[in-house]
């Protein structure tokens, strides 16, 4: 808002058309005015500051308004900064004309400018005064400041009546709008404010962050680019263009405006936050984690940096770390609804659902219209197979929000798409027709492609897929073939036939744990659901923490690392007799787990190669590695997959190791059940046959297809897309693959 006005120069040169100052409502010319001009000339300065004067009301005892004169010398004394003497004098005068609103005009500045409470005289003033603009943009101003921004707001707009083309109120109003939520309401105004007066930068910044507030991205970036024609190298719209550029998937333009940012301010922590998005956005994972830090080294307390690096280590699978961030931001803002939701994501991804959901209506209870925490709610009444709860949720979260992209995606995972989802397919083809984010319009594309796989329009849904995947590999990040072939050559070096037989007898003598590994899209879901319908068997999920015991293998005794191991799995299963781990990438490290468990037993998952790279290729699998979205990285790593499996199937005792074709479990279910029931040690129960029924939290992409009946479908499902598989066959071939 603006600063108090100067009273001299909207008292003393009142046009000769405008209401009098002194708040009789006559114009001036026809009052104050007429006196002026009757009046002789001053014959000589106002007396030196300090000089006695009269007491003020002599000079006008008779007459029914004061004298000009007299507020003319409280003028005086306002812009001499003699406060006291001003707010004194205007007190006198005012016990002898209570109703003079420019009286109370002066008197509400002098208090302003002292830092007393002015409201009651800006009251007065815009009461008295209800055609002064001034009047009403100063009451207003401190409403504002004493948290009452409708009442604010209502000034505003009684000032911009009375001075509808007023610049400075037009665009203190979209401000103070922007303020309380109505960015749609302030647009117009700064529009109108930018019309009359366009090098107003502020205005154009603002505009910008209003557009922006509203997603409306292009719109916001046209308005900064404005602003810095006027000023190119202000830090502030620098970052501010970059943000709205990274919103629109502009990733290297984006991290050039924030680097340029940064290098004319480097203190401006926003900017390094902007920087880690796009870094991340880009898959560049280190480097956003060091702009996370360098924003919250420079401010320690910015909680949206930390939500973001909470994020971040998420996806790194550095859980508990995330949530320590997550927690720090809570602590700093507890009601900080984004940090609430990201918590529920940990807290989901920790096998802890019924504390994520408590977290998620956390969000809610802080913002019930928060689209992102009700889309993740219907994602958690998903996992416990609630799936019409789940929609209902999804399309209140679009009825909010008609362009939330991951709204429309859930919905096309969860259930079968039919030619009666028009209004799903008009709305995701409408926002496709807008500039998206990169992220959102790949998620759109993966929707589209299974709704026209749902569909039987393989060609149509194919080129969708492939979209996604192409517009996925933007990001920038590479598959390195070469450290996946060197991390399968020391895992096959270190445990060869020679040291199994080493260390037998070293490892914890446990039977607790069940490994389903093989590739992702494998059947690994599937598997577990069955064996988890057992009432001695607990479902844990994706268990992360193989990946850690190798690398601690060599320093840390076999026997510790099962013991942590047993810990973890013990914490969460209830008491069950086994706990499935349902790690698909656990494939790597058979020989390690049977080191250190030997009486656990791992079951390995073996789908079609064909296949598994296609509905790999079909999911929306960014977290798990860029091998995931080009053909040929997808058939090289699915041969290092068969080298490392062909190597346990060589090494490891057939009691340890199960293998069970994907395609020969749909096609004969019970007799594959038994087998995996004698193999883990435990007796046939029906339960296992009517698994689609079973009461438990599934998280992973396959949490609608484990709820159906078994089927067939999915076998052979790649002949479907043959016509566009010939880079595939060719990849396979090439990595030694058979796939007929």
């Amino acid at each position: 808002m603006h600063s108090p006005a100067t009273v001299s120069e909207t008292l003393i040169r009142p046009g000769r058309n405008e209401s009098c100052p002194c708040g009789s409502g006559k114009k001036y010319k026809r009052c104050c005015g007429s006196a002026a001009d009757a009046a002789p000339p001053a014959r000589g300065p106002p007396p030196p500051a300090g000089a006695p004067r009269p007491p003020f009301g002599v000079a006008s005892r008779l007459a029914s308004a004061p004298n000009p004169l007299e507020i003319g010398a409280l003028v005086a004394l306002v812009d001499q900064s003699r406060l006291t003497e001003a707010e004194q004098g205007t007190r006198a005068l005012l016990r002898q004309y209570p109703a003079a609103g420019m009286l109370w005009k002066i008197l509400s500045v002098a208090l302003m400018r002292q830092g007393k409470d002015a409201l009651e005289a800006l009251r007065k003033t815009a009461e008295l005064m209800p055609n002064d603009a001034e009047a009403h943009r100063n009451l207003g101003a401190a409403l504002e400041e004493q948290g009452q921004p409708a009442l604010a707001l209502e000034s505003l707009r009684r000032a911009l009546e009375s001075s509808p083309n007023d610049v400075d109120c037009l665009v203190e109003t979209a401000d103070l709008m922007r303020a309380v939520g109505r960015d749609l309401d302030a647009v117009p105004l700064y529009r109108r404010a930018l019309q009359r007066d366009p090098g107003r930068v502020e205005a154009q910044n603002n505009l910008g962050n209003a557009f922006l507030k509203l997603a409306q991205f292009a719109d916001a970036a046209a308005c900064y680019r404005r602003a810095l024609l006027a000023r190119p190298n202000e830090p502030q719209i620098l970052f501010n263009l970059s943000n709205a550029e990274r919103q629109l998937g502009n990733l290297d333009e984006a991290a050039d405006l924030s680097r340029r940012a940064i290098a004319l301010d480097p203190t401006l922590s926003v900017a390094h936050n902007n920087l880690g998005l796009i870094f991340a956005a880009q898959g560049h994972r280190d480097a956003a984690v060091s702009s996370y830090r360098r924003a919250l080294a420079l401010n320690p307390n910015y909680v949206e940096a930390l939500n973001h690096l909470g994020n971040l280590l998420f996806e790194l699978r550095r859980t508990e770390d995330a949530m320590a961030a997550y927690a720090r931001a809570l602590e700093l803002k507890p009601d900080y609804a984004p940090a609430h939701l990201s918590l529920a994501f940990a807290l989901r991804q920790r096998r802890r659902p019924d504390e994520a959901e408590s977290s998620c209506r956390a969000a809610l209870a802080i913002d019930p219209d928060y689209v992102e925490a009700l889309t993740f709610l219907g994602e958690l009444e998903a996992d416990h197979g609630r799936f019409a709860e789940a929609e209902a949720l999804f399309q209140r979260a679009i009825a909010l929000k008609p362009d939330y992209h991951f709204a429309y995606f859930s919905i096309a995972t969860h259930r079968r798409m039919t030619g009666d989802d028009g209004a799903w397919l008009r709305g995701v083809e409408a926002l496709l027709n807008k500039r998206l984010p990169l992220s959102e319009e790949i998620s759109l594309h993966y929707a589209l492609g299974k709704y026209f796989d749902d569909l039987k329009q393989y060609e149509t849904a194919f080129g969708h897929y492939r979209q996604a995947n192409e517009l996925t590999r933007r990001y920038g990040a590479t598959f390195d073939r070469t450290k996946l072939a060197r991390r399968v050559d020391e895992v096959i070096h270190r445990f060869d036939a020679a040291f199994l037989g080493q260390v037998e007898g070293q490892g914890a003598a446990s039977e607790l744990p069940i490994l389903i590994v093989g590739m992702p899209r494998s059947g690994t879901s599937l598997a577990e659901q069955i064996l988890a319908s057992h009432p001695a068997v607990f479902g844990a999920g994706e268990v992360i923490f193989w990946d850690t015991a190798f690398e601690l293998q060599k320093e840390t005794a076999l026997v510790r690392i099962a013991q942590e191991y047993l810990d973890r799995l013990s914490a969460v299963s209830g008491g069950a007799r086994r706990v499935v781990d349902k790690m698909p990438a656990n494939f790597m490290y058979a020989g390690l787990i049977h080191a250190v468990l030997p009486k656990a037993r791992i079951i390995h998952m073996r789908r079609h190669p064909i296949d598994t790279c296609l509905s790999i290729y079909f999911q929306n699998f960014f977290s798990m590695g860029p091998y995931a979205n080009d053909f040929g990285d997808l058939a090289y790593y699915y041969g290092q997959y068969v080298r490392i499996t062909d190597h346990w199937r060589a090494v490891l005792p057939s009691t340890a190791l199960l293998e069970i074709p994907y395609e020969a479990l749909v096609a004969d279910q019970e007799g594959w059940t038994r087998r995996m029931l004698d193999f883990v040690g435990l007796p046939w129960d029906p339960a296992c046959l009517d698994f689609q029924n079973t009461e438990r939290v599934v998280i992973t992409a396959s949490k609608w297809q484990v709820r159906q009946k078994i089927h067939s479908a999915s076998a052979g499902r790649w002949r479907h897309y043959d016509p566009w598989l010939g880079p595939l066959k060719d990849a396979l071939t090439a990595a030694h693959v058979p796939y007929g």
